[in-house]
Parts: C-alpha cells; sequence; structure tokens
C-alpha cells in the first residue's frame, strides 16, 4: 500500500510548509524558512532543532570513514537539510559518538560549512558531544534470552559503543564547564520508577534481577543538559533520545523504559523536590532552579495518541505548566498521512504534526521529535521540513528508502528579551 500510495505523491503540486505561529511563507523554501534577523535593543530571536538525522553505521568508524571526504550523499543531503533551515542550535540524534569529536568535526568541516546546491554554508563554532550508553556491554543477559552480549543486552541498543548518539552544533557559545550528564543515573534510583515485570513469576517488576539494576542506567543514550549563552543570557538544552518503545515483548521494557526517560525532563525542569533524586555524573544533585530558560530536544519516540504511546509519558511532560508546546506542524505531513493510509487512517492525533514516516501497517506516521520551549520564553514560529511532494524541497525528505532519514527537521524561534545584542 505504501509503495503504491508514495509513487502518486509525486504527481502532486502543493504547498510547502506550514507552522502553526505567525511565520510568513514566502515564494522559496529559503525565504519561508529564513530565520528572522534579531530584533533591535534587548531582544533577539533563536531557531532551535532537532533532526534525527540517520547518521548511524552498521559499524564502529565506518562513519567517521564516510564523513572523511564531501562525498557521502546522505549527509550532503543532511546538511543541505540544515542550509535550508539554519537552526543557530540543533541536536542531531542518531549521528555515531567517534571519541576527540572526530564524526562531528569532520561532518562541520566537510559538509555543514560547504555549500549544498548552492545553500549558503552554515558556521558552528561551537559542538558538543559526549559518550552514551548505547552499545556498550552491559555483561548480564538483560533481554533474557538466554545469552549474554549482543545489542539487546547492551546498556542502550547498538551495535557497537556510541552507535546512534548525539551532537549538538551552535552558532552561540556553549557553556561547557557548566552542562551536566546523566549518563551514568540508575532507572532503579527513580521513585516509582516502571521497571518490567517477569511474566512468568508471581513478583512485581522482577524483569531484572538486583545486580542487573545496579549497573542499568536510565538512559539508553544519555541525558544532557548543554547551556547555551544568548546575548549573555543562559538557555539549557535538554537533549537525549529515548529508547524506542517497540522491540520487546509483554514486559515492555522498551516501553516502560522510554517512559521514564520522557518523564525525567519533566521533573527536571520542574526542580525542587520533583528533582531531588536526580544527581548527575559529577554527583551534584537536583534539576533547574526556577525561572531558567530551556527548551526539550529530541526524538522521544512518542506521539500523545498514536503508534505506541504510554500513558503518563509524553502527555506528563507536555502538560507541564513550566513547557510549552508550540505545536510544529507541515502540510507534506498530512499529505503523507492521507496517501499512504494504513494504520494513518485510525489515528486520533493531527496528521500534520507528524515527524517520522514510520511504517504504515503497524504504527503509521507519528508525531516522535520535539521542540519544547520553557514558558518563560516567547515562541514567534515553530514548524516541521516537510514539504509537499513535488515541492522544493521534498526530494530531500523523499520516500523510502529515504535519501535523509525516516525523521524530519523539527524547529521553534524563540526571542529572548533583555539579552545582549551579539
Amino acid at each position: 500500500m505504501r509503495l503504491l500510495a508514495r509513487c502518486v505523491t509525486g504527481l502532486l503540486t502543493v504547498s510547502l510548509l506550514a507552522v502553526p505561529a505567525p511565520l510568513a511563507v514566502a515564494g522559496s523554501t529559503d525565504d519561508a524558512l529564513a530565520v528572522v534577523p534579531a530584533g533591535q535593543g534587548a531582544r533577539q530571536e533563536v531557531r532551535f532543532a532537532t533532526y534525527s538525522a540517520s547518521l548511524n553505521r552498521s559499524a564502529a568508524g565506518e562513519l567517521v570513514r564516510d564523513l572523511g571526504t564531501p562525498d557521502d550523499a546522505q549527509a550532503r543531503s543532511i546538511a543541505e537539510v540544515l542550509q535550508i533551515t539554519r537552526p543557530d542550535v540543533v541536536l542531531l540524534n542518531e549521528f555515531d559518538y567517534a571519541p576527540g569529536n572526530r564524526a562531528a568535526d569532520l561532518f562541520n568541516r566537510n559538509y555543514l560549512s560547504i555549500g549544498q546546491n548552492g545553500r549558503a554554508p552554515l558556521d558552528y563554532p561551537y559542538v558538543y558531544t559526549a559518550p552514551s550508553n548505547t552499545g556498550v556491554p552491559s555483561g548480564y543477559d538483560l533481554d533474557n534470552d538466554g545469552s549474554v552480549g549482543g545489542a539487546g543486552d547492551a546498556l542502550g541498543s547498538g551495535a557497537f559503543e556510541g552507535q546512534s548518539g548525539m551532537v549538538i552544533y551552535s552558532r552561540y557559545p556553549i557553556l561547557t564547564e557548566s552542562a551536566r550528564t546523566f549518563q551514568r543515573f540508575l532507572w532503579k534510583d527513580m521513585p516509582g520508577a516502571r521497571l518490567p515485570d517477569n511474566p512468568v513469576t508471581e513478583a512485581p517488576g522482577d524483569w531484572y534481577s538486583d545486580s542487573e539494576l545496579a549497573a542499568l542506567p536510565l538512559s539508553s543514550t544519555s541525558h544532557w543538559d548543554v547551556p547555551v549563552s544568548v546575548g549573555g543570557k543562559a538557555v539549557h538544552v535538554l537533549a537525549s533520545h529515548p529508547t524506542p518503545p517497540v522491540s520487546d515483548d509483554v514486559e515492555d521494557r522498551n516501553g516502560r523504559r522510554n517512559s521514564d526517560e520522557i518523564r525525567f525532563w519533566s521533573d527536571y525542569v520542574t526542580g525542587g523536590p520533583d528533582a531531588s533524586y536526580i544527581h548527575d555524573d559529577a554527583g551534584a544533585a537536583g534539576g533547574l532552579q526556577r525561572g531558567e530558560r530551556f527548551v526539550v530536544l529530541g526524538d522521544l519516540g512518542r506521539d500523545p495518541l498514536d503508534g505506541d504511546a504510554r500513558e503518563a509519558s509524553i502527555g506528563r511532560l507536555l502538560d507541564n505548566r513550566l513547557v510549552q508546546d508550540p505545536l510544529p506542524s507541515s502540510d507534506g505531513a498530512g499529505e503523507a498521512s492521507a496517501l499512504q493510509g494504513g494504520a494513518n487512517a485510525d489515528h486520533r492525533s493531527d496528521p500534520r504534526l507528524d515527524t517520522a514516516d514510520v511504517e504504515d501497517l503497524d504504527t503509521g506516521n507519528i508525531r516522535a521529535d520535539y521542540v519544547l520551549p520553557s514558558s518563560t520564553l516567547q515562541v514567534a514560529a515553530a514548524g516541521v521540513f516537510w514539504p509537499r511532494a513535488g515541492m522544493p524541497g521534498s526530494e530531500l525528505t523523499g520516500i523510502f528508502p529515504f535519501p535523509t532519514s525516516d525523521h524530519r527537521l523539527v524547529f521553534a524561534d524563540v526571542t529572548l528579551h533583555g539579552v545582549r545584542r551579539r
């Protein structure tokens, strides 16, 4: 069904991008997505974005090899999407970690800083990346399949250490000395953790042994609090990529972990007693202080209503009074849902909010990627880069097999008041 529907999309001529906030749509893709210049005086507008870019490879070292020259077709297309949308601060999920920032720096130098198809290059002088839990051997049989080893028994699913990690690129200074990581925070240390249950026993929450729980972190990738300095004011970039809520059985271990990984951010931004259990990798306790500016970024893997959504996970974060949801959308997502059909026909969420083009028979397209500014920030515009078929840029989203990723870039423009101009 999907193949037929997608062939039809190439015959349509439709509009490129829809945003719920007042972003003027001009005659070209670049004009429609242009960043509004910083205002006069003490205000500045910043575009934050997240993109699950599928810059992950099947073996360690492959991404460094691919990015070592400016000739990788997928990387060039990913860079072009970024050059069209031009975020000031962007989190890339599904980006293999290589020690010494090797992969991150190569992508910056060989792709972002080189104009793709006539696009203006991007200059990101500040880059942040760190190790993740993906592919790190646990030494335990975490999936209870009778053997130890492989992606299912890693601290976070992955074929090698750092597969599908994260990287942040920024036009603004990253306050590295103030960054906090929560890679080693244990899942069992979250009060009320939704630990999975072994259905063949009577004891509750016993899928993992005590020794396994003493080694298993909450973060399947990591959780980062990375402050960036905008006009002398800090904005905390809260970055993560929870485990997808799939590839498990009735114990729902990935679904439960995903739920708690999302809940972590709701507790963290609330701060105070709600965050008192949290401690970072340096041993510092607690969450954000009251009034701090932040933006939650990442592929959270959960639609509020559709797919494998779990009660009280993404909804708890979206309903937090300290968080605002700008509801970024696109016409292309609505078009894809209608043409592809399948599970999409039974979805309850507005299909224009979808950010991931997922298999249509079981899941359908969902909203998985989020840019959630704090209520202390003013949102000027928001959107999803998902052009309708036949429109400029649609060749970069494409149909399966995708030229870039099965996820779409999501952005929000926020206005900061009371800042010094750059």
